[in-house]
């Protein structure tokens, strides 16, 4: 502003004139005006862009979280996550209240301990939270996730401890006529070590694929916290990919980027399990490992729990621990391969053979409940020894990560 004053003063000893000073004085008024406008939106500015910012979702001192969405134009907003109640087969959702500034929020009761995920429903669209940055593929939907800590979900964070190597692997398929790919974790050590290590076979559910057991598993973290505490005997975790019409993971492969579907054409059809030897031969060529009967481990859920059963029982004295959690049984009436055939027999001779652990475990308002039963009881008509856990909850995420955390420490004792 001097800068302006001082011209004025040279205009006006230049021009020695009246008319010419009140000229150039009211153009100085009106620069200095204009300068306080530009400065006064640039603050304005400034301050909007701070009320823009929104936490979704807030960790409250409480225990509860509240998860918050600006939606101006919105008629209803809901939300939908794995931490409500279920008012049946549906998934659970609330309606989020309209406050000031046209945010839409919701706060929970008191959540346990444990990673949980959700998504929003803005007049019948679903969508992400867009102030939540940690998202998961699940199936052909992507979900948001957050954790609570102070509790058992504290084994699903990355801690300030050794950690394991995950290494994406592609094997030759002489059976499927092609190369398919497999995640593999390598304990702590590996790399620089010269021992030999047992492995786990990990496999998925219907809608998963190779990286399900280490994304929304978080089979990684438990692995390396539970190593590091002494918990679990250092291990390879092999995880394949279950569905064997494809190569790997969504957008993974030749095939492009092609909309995932839960019931591939495979399902059934016993490849996976009539190929299996494969996965193992490849493994047992490519890493340092174990290769008698007690170093090697199968479990699944769901759909890996049915290839968990049936590869173990059709593999004699492969697997000395066998894991289902929350295993399909029975194949439907139209499956044919032989894989699936004279199941009681095999059960049998896997009695005969001998294992270390054979373990099973469910919800008590799992939709395969009522199977899982019949097999229990199937199994004690004919001897064949297992371990059971009964837990709470159906068909979800939240139970397969307790039980791969209660499983681990079980294993190569």
């Amino acid at each position: 502003m001097a800068s302006l004053c001082e011209e004025a003063i040279v205009f006006n000893r230049q021009n020695d004139h009246p008319d010419s000073l009140i000229l150039t004085m009211k153009k100085i008024i009106l620069l200095v005006l204009l300068g306080c406008t530009q400065l006064m939106y640039a603050q304005e500015n400034l301050n909007f862009g701070r009320q823009k910012e929104i936490i979704s979702p807030q960790m409250n001192t409480d225990g509860t979280v509240t998860f918050r969405l600006k939606a101006p134009n919105a008629r209803k907003v809901e939300i939908q996550g794995d931490f409500l109640v279920s008012n049946g087969n549906m998934p659970p959702t609330q309606e989020m209240k309209l406050g000031t500034d046209s945010v839409w929020s919701y706060t929970s009761v008191v959540l346990p301990s444990e990673l949980y995920s959700y998504s929003f429903i803005v007049d019948g669209l679903k969508i992400r939270d867009p102030n939540n940055v940690y998202l998961i593929r699940d199936v052909s939907s992507v979900v948001n996730v957050f954790l609570v800590g102070n509790g058992k979900a504290d084994l699903y964070t990355v801690k300030d401890v050794p950690h394991g190597t995950v290494a994406k692997r592609w094997y030759q398929s002489a059976g499927l006529k092609t190369s398919r790919r497999l995640t593999v974790y390598t304990p702590p050590g590996y790399e620089a070590s010269k021992g030999r290590y047992p492995v786990l076979y990990l496999l998925h559910g219907v809608g998963g694929d190779e990286e399900a057991w280490m994304q929304l598993g978080r089979a990684s973290q438990i692995l390396d916290n539970l190593i590091a505490s002494g918990k679990a005997r250092p291990m390879i975790v092999v995880m394949a990919n279950g569905h064997t019409s494809n190569t790997a993971a969504p957008g993974e492969s030749s095939k492009g980027l092609y909309k995932p579907i839960m019931m591939t054409p495979d399902v059934f059809n016993g490849d996976m399990e009539s190929y299996f030897k494969e996965i193992i031969d490849f493994t047992e060529k490519n890493y340092r490992t174990g290769k008698e009967q007690h170093d090697r481990a199968i479990a699944g859920l769901s759909m890996g729990g049915f290839h968990s059963l049936y590869i173990s029982a059709n593999y004699p004295k492969t697997f000395g621990y066998v894991g289902l959690f929350s295993p399909a049984i029975l194949p439907p009436a139209s499956a044919v391969n032989a894989i699936y055939k004279d199941l009681d027999l095999k059960l049998e001779a896997q009695k005969k053979n001998g294992y270390d652990l054979y373990w099973i475990a469910i919800g008590k308002t799992d939709f395969l409940y009522k199977t899982v039963s019949e097999f229990r009881k199937k199994l004690d008509g004919i001897g064949l020894k297992y371990d059971y856990k009964e837990s709470e909850g159906g068909h979800t995420w939240v139970n397969w990560r307790d039980y791969l955390s209660e499983f681990i420490p079980m294993l190569f004792k």
